[in-house]
């Protein structure tokens, strides 16, 4: 029997795991191959360069400026769209993070923004260049 293995990737954005224990494949012939799975531990792992505080901070802002009631769950990967925002929330929420984090978001930056996680990184990194 041959076994297959593989590594185990983490985005900050969840993924649907799909548990699979065997894979089977029939064909013509009276043959068939078959492949046991095997777990394997996870090897490397992407996630939010954001600091957790701006992320948390920023998650509490847009719930405000959508006025979502407080057991909405707003995570890093949380898309606007998804929460419900149009263009004039994004806006105003754009407009909220420069007044809470005392910056100055550019237009062109401001449109690039589509989560949580897309607004904090830019706020460390807008924060970061401000006081250097």
């Amino acid at each position: 029997m041959a076994s297959i293995a593989g590594s185990a990737v983490s985005f900050a954005r969840p993924i649907k795991a799909i548990n699979i224990n065997s894979v089977s494949f029939s064909g013509l012939r009276k043959d068939n191959v078959s492949f046991g799975l095997q777990p394997v531990p996870q090897r490397f792992a992407v996630f939010c360069s954001a600091k957790k505080d701006t992320v948390d901070k920023v998650c509490g802002i847009v719930k405000e400026q959508l006025s979502l009631p407080e057991n909405a769950v707003v995570g890093g990967s949380s898309k606007f769209a998804e929460l419900g925002a149009d263009s004039l929330d994004t806006v105003e929420i754009v407009m909220a993070l420069e007044e809470a984090f005392e910056i100055t978001v550019e237009e062109s930056s401001a449109q690039s923004i589509a989560t949580v996680e897309d607004a904090a990184e830019l706020i460390d990194n807008l924060v970061a260049a401000k006081s250097s």
